[in-house]
């Protein structure tokens, strides 16, 4: 991949059925190589308070970090677009998010991904007149792991599944460019992918949003922790990581992954 993706690349590859693929990058060493392998989306998340720092959930991240580490995969990057975490409270007020989405957006970030619902359709609306692109993330977001009491699937329910399709109405309609869908099943995800107009990244979302996330650390086996369901490990089955991650990329194109397996 050579040319440059911008979210007009994203959203004619949705209007086109073609599926994308996202992977969490942290530094310019990974950033680099999954840019050669083809990897249409880098996603500089605050999963690395978890993966990098070794925390039990991804709270104490500061938007500090997130800066310094897509600075770096930025640094790694030629063609590939690049989607950063606002952090835990980061982005309490719309005030409060526009200073730190420019952070992150001076950091090399092409658009800020915020968790959370309906509440947050006066912040993307100021953000995206700004001129910061926002990606919107509904289902299980980790920034209230204490509220859900853990990392469950969200939208198993009538109520709460028809609240989440009008959210990322709502949030699309204030201004959002892409929705992030984590842990919801299948059936509702393919449901919010049809409801709108922008492209949708799943990750343990079934195969039929318009793209698919992992962490690179799940990917490639090394998680401090257990592997979840929705992930696979592709070093165990490719032997080279190059390879792991060009297999990820092929089978998220031709929608072997995800599998069954993988699904809610």
């Amino acid at each position: 991949m050579n040319k440059k993706i911008s979210i007009s690349t994203l959203n004619k590859m949705k209007q086109n059925g073609e599926k994308f693929t996202v992977l969490t990058a942290y530094d310019t060493s990974f950033a680099k190589l999954f840019d050669e392998q083809g990897v249409h989306m880098l996603l500089v998340g605050d999963s690395l308070g978890m993966v990098l720092q070794g925390g039990d959930d991804t709270l104490a991240v500061t938007i500090d970090e997130m800066a310094y580490h897509t600075r770096c995969v930025k640094a790694g990057v030629n063609s590939t677009f690049i989607l950063a975490d606002m952090p835990f409270m980061s982005y309490a007020t719309p005030e409060q998010a526009c200073d730190n989405a420019a952070k992150l957006m001076r950091a090399g970030a092409q658009m800020v991904k915020l968790e959370g619902g309906a509440w947050l359709a006066e912040t993307i609306t100021m953000l995206s007149q700004r001129s910061v692109p926002v990606c919107a993330h509904l289902g299980l977001t980790p920034q209230s792991v204490h509220v859900f009491g853990g990392y469950k699937v969200q939208g198993r329910e009538d109520d709460s599944a028809q609240q989440m399709i009008e959210d990322a109405k709502n949030l699309v309609a204030a201004g959002a460019q892409m929705v992030l869908l984590e842990c919801v099943p299948a059936s509702l995800a393919k449901a919010i992918t049809e409801a709108v107009d922008v492209p949708v990244v799943g990750i343990g979302a079934g195969v039929d949003t318009d793209a698919q996330v992992l962490v690179m650390h799940d990917i490639l086996g090394i998680s401090a922790g257990h592997i979840p369901k929705f992930s696979k490990n592709y070093l165990a089955q490719t032997g080279d990581i190059r390879q792991a991650v060009a297999s990820f990329v092929e089978e998220v194109k031709n929608k072997t992954f995800p599998a069954q397996e993988h699904t809610f």
